[in-house]
């Protein structure tokens, strides 16, 4: 059993226990980011007002409830506890702006709108940050803020750890008894390297202590916040077979949005892939599309943008960028397909971690788009001004 299912027993269990004790879910007055009601409080968030706030493991709910109920923010509250889930359903189900939600974090995150906050009070530890920290960047909106607080110094004065691994902790139970769990007590400058490897920006770092000077236990405080330009995901260095270094890149963009797809490898991408022997690069467009998505699309109706020459490592890659003006059928995935998850984006909440020969080609169709990327030697295919008018003229 892996660290995270571990987790989500143990808070199960915990539920199960207070269900049966019939413990009163309380209602708070404030946000407490340690474990103990002193330090700062919902200020740290900035103006919540009518904006999409997230609380992450959210447990109760209760932090969510008061969000909504005192500061007009539209929640969503998200834990993987089915009995915790039940508990804070008993309670605050009926809270205006407030979204309970049972679900995996990160399966829920790749599905969700952008956030324009993200919060989580010592539930960050519980889930692997490699797996986590890419679906956060990628639902929070460009210079969305990230605020978290996480466990450093335990109960027995055991110091974080200096490596990417979850380690044994207590969860004790009311009334007598524990459970234990596996978290990630990570050092803030490891913390710090993780979050600026998947695309955020650490503003500054608190440290909480316990009140109590015979009490070690310690927290801080994550102050952090998505860069305000949209960033690009590199590519694998390993050679491709003697054809796949020419590929193509897809454009569909219409009245809902652009077309991205999930790549397994975590990436965001447009539907596109590798020239075959003996293929025009429309038909290639053609095929690549259908094969993805299930889209249908005529040659006539794609316009080639022009090249993208660049390399990783020894091996020279060219991209074709490609405009769809014109296909059939809603976007599903397909089945033997490493790209799925098809969803449309609008241009001003692109996701994070794009491809990036997508992040290319997105670049040279708009210009004004803010999407960082390795440089390509572009050469265009389609007269002056023709290639800013190719959005307008989609007609499913």
């Amino acid at each position: 059993m892996n660290s995270e299912q571990i987790n989500i027993d143990a808070w199960t269990a915990y539920g199960t226990h207070h269900i049966q004790r019939r413990t009163d879910v309380p209602e708070v007055n404030r946000l407490t980011w340690g474990f103990w009601p002193t330090g700062p409080g919902a200020e740290v968030l900035g103006e919540l007002t009518g904006r999409r706030v997230l609380d992450l493991a959210s447990g109760l709910g209760k932090y969510a409830a008061y969000l909504a109920r005192e500061h007009g923010a539209l929640v969503d509250a998200v834990d993987a506890s089915p009995t915790q889930y039940e508990r804070a359903r008993a309670r605050y189900s009926q809270q205006p702006g407030l979204n309970l939600v049972l679900a995996d974090a990160v399966d829920y995150l790749r599905h969700a709108k952008p956030y324009d906050v993200i919060y989580s009070i010592n539930g960050v530890t519980y889930i692997d940050p490699r797996r986590l920290l890419p679906a956060l960047a990628a639902a929070l909106k460009p210079d969305g803020r990230l605020v978290f607080s996480a466990l450093h110094t335990n109960s027995a004065g055991r110091a974080p750890s200096t490596t990417v691994t979850a380690r044994p902790e207590i969860l004790p139970l009311a009334g007598g008894g524990e459970l234990t769990v596996q978290m990630w007590v990570l050092g803030p400058e490891l913390w710090e390297d993780l979050l600026v490897e998947y695309g955020f920006v650490v503003d500054r770092i608190d440290v909480l202590d316990a009140p109590d000077e015979d009490n070690p236990v310690s927290c801080r405080l994550f102050h952090v916040r998505r860069h305000a330009r949209i960033t690009s995901r590199p590519r694998t260095s390993r050679p491709p077979v003697a054809h796949a270094a020419l590929g193509v890149g897809a454009i569909l963009h219409g009245p809902k949005g652009l077309l991205l797809g999930y790549h397994r490898r975590g990436t965001r991408e447009l539907p596109g892939g590798s020239v075959e022997p003996g293929e025009s690069l429309t038909r290639a467009v053609v095929r690549e599309l259908e094969e993805e998505t299930g889209c249908a699309a005529r040659e006539e109706d794609v316009v080639l943008l022009g090249t993208l020459v660049d390399h990783v490592a020894d091996v020279v890659r060219v991209t074709v960028a490609a405009v769809v003006t014109a296909w059939e059928g809603e976007p599903a995935d397909q089945e033997s397909e490493s790209v799925g998850d098809w969803r449309w984006y609008p241009l001003d909440q692109l996701p994070d971690g794009l491809f990036t020969p997508s992040a290319q080609a997105l670049t040279v169709w708009r210009p004004d788009l803010p999407i960082e990327h390795q440089p390509a030697h572009y050469t265009p295919f389609a007269p002056p001004g023709r290639s800013e008018q190719l959005d307008e003229r989609h007609t499913p």
